[in-house]
């Protein structure tokens, strides 16, 4: 009896001293996650002034003796990590309709009223071929839109930089360029 007392005693002694050294379980885990950024400028797809035209028609004698100004909605959507300018210049020195020429200065690109999104310090702008800025010191922002007026003016339209030029479509190109500060 002795030897089945002592065999019990050994069996609840194994069970009580198992029970107490099992080995803890994790009850956490830890992930690293990194966020790996880079400087980004970019004229976005959407922006009207890829690929698009702006179209002054002169037609009647009131055309040329009155300011033109055509508005251009979303004419530039631009994400950048930073702040940044946007500055503007054209293609060449003159609108050409094959050996005709017109004066980019007669044509001034400035902020709508209704400017968009884009906040910054915005100038108006009498073309020409060198770089000028358009907006100073815009802040960083994603899909920042600016929405444009372009105009040529009745003191322009009525003076000898358009008239008495044979008729015909004169073309130039504008570029934009956004720059992060």
């Amino acid at each position: 009896m002795t030897k089945q007392f002592a065999i019990a005693a050994l069996t609840i002694g194994a069970i009580v001293l198992g029970t107490n050294n099992a080995k803890a379980q994790n009850t956490t885990a830890t992930t690293t996650v990194n966020i790996t950024l880079n400087d980004v400028i970019s004229i976005d797809a959407g922006s009207a002034a890829i690929g698009n035209t702006v179209d002054f028609n002169y037609v009647t004698a009131a055309d040329y003796n009155s300011d033109q100004t055509i508005n251009k909605a979303n004419s530039l959507k631009v994400t950048s990590t930073k702040n940044f300018n946007v500055k503007v210049k054209a293609g060449g020195a003159n609108f050409m309709n094959g050996v005709n020429l017109i004066p980019v200065n007669v044509l001034t690109i400035k902020a709508a009223t209704a400017a968009g999104t884009m906040g910054g310090t915005k100038s108006a702008v009498v073309l020409s071929a060198t770089d000028q800025t358009l907006v100073a010191n815009a802040p960083l922002g994603s899909a920042l839109t600016l929405n444009l007026d372009y105009t040529i003016p009745a003191a322009k339209s009525s003076s000898s930089d358009i008239l008495g030029k044979p008729a015909g479509t004169y073309t130039q190109t504008v570029t934009y360029t956004a720059t992060a500060l």
